[in-house]
């Protein structure tokens, strides 16, 4: 069996391969290939302004993963056209139609992305221009090709003109109108053709051949060569212009053994066959069978003893029974209690999430779901959807509820992390507690939740908004706490400060835990999102252009949850196929980026934990840090230390400390700059500089003094200095160690007022 995807990057162990395959069958199939283009491949996908064309790669494979041919298109989205720079086939892969499945989805992909003409280049086809019989035979067998999808070459044009005398065998430019612009006219393909000569061969023509080649195209609309090989009536122009492809749809097949009849419980197997009648028809998906995984990735993230207890309660439950926690004995880990009715809730954070026989076997095969759901993202897939039940996001490191048994998203997030960053977006109406308290200490996943407030909403003991994470995970969690009543306007406002947060850690996987519980008139929620709400939001998800798994979290209104989740994946889909092509590098504008002022208890710590992350620093160095910190905090002002620290997100990012020189009139010092390794080279320093200069002269101070090393490690420092308007005042030889002297630098402020923000 045979499929053709679009490999967007070099991120993927399996791309990598796909790749290697792709540059092999350039290499055997075109030996005058330059060794550095096929090096570049990768590059081009990664900077798709290589070129200043964005490049897709379509491979198609089989099930073993092997690459029969590929297709390297070329988008310009400005002037609206595509162009085809390689096609080709692995040896001995001719035949059986791959060539034509290939161009067919080269056409859709040009089709999808709106482009006003699809162009490539074919060497001639007529003797007088190509002498060699064997490729003058296998000129015509590829215009023969094209021609039966419309596609001919472009005539009375100098496009054939030689660039260097004696250049033979000069390629057509030949034009596929995707059988909606019959017509090519003249503007158009000015554009067109000083785009492809001024960038694809930027090093071969000169600017006056362009010039010329450009000029010569004068017919408007530019006429086509007659037809030559194929009658104008079986032409099969038509392209199919639908080129998404299908997400992955994992169904946990045992989701309905878990069936509680008890009255009010609302998780119900019905959940999952109301989503199932609205996506199955849509055509957007493809069904993939659930895997099997070891118990590794759930004791990953879930505590050994937790998983045990479930397994263990679960079996010895009699069929058609439920046990509820309703004691909650304090959690101390080497004095659980021994009865099986209260031992329950040792575990358990709620009343109403039941122990029962299947539950366990339900809330397993979930995770197998979900891991599967991964496996298709390292596969190559775009986006994988784990249709799942029981939900999983209020399941913590050790402790289940709120339907919860195993942290679905949180055991998939783990499982990609080891590929590469990963954000958890979770949409639901409740708090994801669960993966807050999973990877609460983690910078390797950043884990944010827009949910109702915990005043109202369950859980009610998280998702405040000052939970941001502790030791290296600081700044890592985001919570968006909103109001009880909640319509689709407000809840888009919440949603953007929430991509912005995610573009701004520049992951390399999406998971999205999926509530469709904040739907208007769902009866565990109380706000109003309404269908067109959902695409909404799948659409500006989608545009991150980011691998994405989606796992089912809440959603308790039957009626309205396949509208729901159809609308929601309709948004997703679309925008995550157009912005994987069209996505550009993130703007360096720092959102969430805070100034502070007043110390906390907690800064001694984190000060300590950045200056020591910079790598720049020695022992002593950090706790003289640590040291000032402390001493601000027991004697405030009176200490002549002052601080501006620099939070992102709530995460400590960087910090300057500094304060006047005893026995002067209006000179001080700067005592610490230091900025954490992820910020570095972003302006952050500068930012941090020129605050505490705004500072320092609104105190009255008009001279900034700061020495630094002169030893080489040091030379960025002394340059960030001078950069900033830092003078060198003195050098004292020989000050910190035998060829190790101390520089000092001193800038005067302006007597003008600097400008309050």
């Amino acid at each position: 069996m045979l499929k053709i995807r679009r490999i967007y990057d070099d991120v993927l162990p399996i791309n990598r391969e796909m790749l290697r395959q792709v540059q092999q069958i350039l290499r055997t199939r075109f030996s005058e290939v330059p060794e550095a283009e096929i090096d570049q491949i990768a590059e081009k996908l990664r900077n798709p302004f290589k070129q200043r064309f964005r490049t897709i790669l379509l491979v198609a494979e089989t099930l073993r993963r092997r690459v029969l041919g590929f297709a390297m298109l070329l988008h310009e989205p400005e002037i609206a056209f595509c162009y085809l720079d390689w096609i080709a086939l692995a040896t001995g892969s001719t035949g059986g139609g791959l060539g034509g499945a290939l161009y067919d989805r080269v056409r859709g992909e040009a089709a999808a992305l709106e482009a006003k003409g699809l162009f490539f280049e074919c060497l001639p086809d007529d003797a007088q221009h190509c002498p060699d019989e064997a490729l003058l035979k296998e000129n015509r067998s590829r215009l023969r090709f094209y021609e039966r999808y419309g596609a001919r070459p472009i005539v009375n044009t100098g496009y054939e003109m030689p660039v260097k005398a004696g250049d033979t065998c000069m390629p057509h430019l030949l034009y596929d109108g995707l059988d909606r612009h019959p017509a090519l006219e003249r503007a158009f393909a000015r554009k067109v053709v000083r785009a492809i000569l001024e960038r694809k061969y930027a090093d071969y023509c000169p600017p006056q051949y362009v010039t010329k080649v450009v000029a010569s195209f004068q017919d408007d609309p530019i006429q086509l060569r007659p037809h030559r090989y194929v009658k104008p009536a079986a032409v099969r122009s038509a392209v199919n212009g639908h080129s998404t492809e299908q997400v992955a749809l994992v169904v946990n097949d045992k989701h309905d053994i878990h069936h509680v009849h008890d009255r009010g419980y609302v998780e119900a197997p019905v959940r999952v066959k109301s989503i199932l009648a609205a996506l199955e028809p849509s055509g957007l998906f493809t069904t993939s069978r659930p895997r099997a995984f070891s118990d590794k990735h759930l004791v990953a993230v879930h505590d050994a003893d937790l998983v045990n207890y479930l397994r263990r309660a679960c079996e010895e439950m009699p069929e058609g029974k439920s046990l509820y926690p309703y004691i909650f004995p304090i959690r101390n880990k080497t004095r659980p209690p021994k009865e099986p009715s209260v031992l329950s809730g040792y575990y358990c954070i709620d009343t109403f999430t039941p122990i029962n026989r299947n539950a366990y076997l339900a809330a397993r095969r979930g995770v197998d779901c979900t891991l599967t759901a991964a496996a298709e993202i390292l596969a190559g897939r775009r986006i994988a959807y784990a249709l799942v039940r029981p939900p999983g996001h209020h399941a913590e490191r050790r402790a289940f509820g709120g339907f919860c048994y195993f942290n679905n998203n949180a055991i998939a997030a783990h499982y990609l992390s080891a590929h590469g960053r990963v954000a958890i977006l979770d949409i639901d109406y409740h708090h994801g507690n669960g993966q807050q308290d999973i990877f609460y200490r983690r910078a390797d996943v950043l884990t944010i939740s827009i949910h109702g407030h915990p005043q109202f909403a369950y859980p009610y003991f998280t998702g405040f908004e000052d939970e941001r994470g502790e030791g290296e995970g600081e700044g890592f969690n985001w919570n968006l706490p909103l109001a009880e009543s909640v319509d689709g306007p407000h809840y888009t406002k919440a949603l953007a400060r929430a991509i912005r947060r995610i573009q701004a850690f520049k992951p390399t996987f999406l998971v999205v835990a999926l509530g469709l519980d904040t739907a208007k008139g769902d009866p565990t929620g109380s706000w109003k999102l309404l269908a067109r709400d959902f695409e909404s939001n799948g659409r500006m998800i989608g545009d991150l252009g980011l691998p994405t798994l989606v796992a089912q979290e809440g959603g308790y209104r039957t009626r309205a949850l396949g509208t729901s989740a159809m609308s929601f994946f309709k948004g997703l889909v679309t925008a995550n196929t157009r912005a994987a092509v069209q996505r550009q590098a993130v703007r360096e504008t720092m959102y969430g980026l805070r100034w502070r002022y007043a110390l906390s208890a907690e800064d001694p710590e984190r000060i300590r934990r950045l200056v020591t992350i910079t790598g720049f620093f020695n022992p002593e160095e950090i706790d003289v840090a640590e040291e000032l910190v402390r001493e601000r905090l027991a004697k405030g002002e009176a200490s002549g230390y002052f601080f501006v620290m620099a939070e992102h997100y709530g995460r400590l990012v960087g910090y300057t400390c500094y304060g006047p020189i005893a026995g002067t009139a209006n000179s001080c010092d700067l005592f610490w700059i230091a900025v954490h390794p992820d910020f570095q080279r972003r302006g952050l320093g500068r930012q941090l500089l020129k605050e505490s200069e705004r500072l320092i002269h609104k105190a009255g101070w008009r001279r900034i003094y700061v020495d630094t090393s002169q030893r080489a490690e040091y030379a960025s420092t002394r340059t960030f200095y001078e950069h900033n308007g830092y003078r060198l005042e003195a050098l004292l030889a020989d000050f910190y160690a035998p060829g190790d002297g101390k520089a000092i630098y001193c800038k005067v402020l302006k007597q003008r007022a600097l400008r309050d923000p």
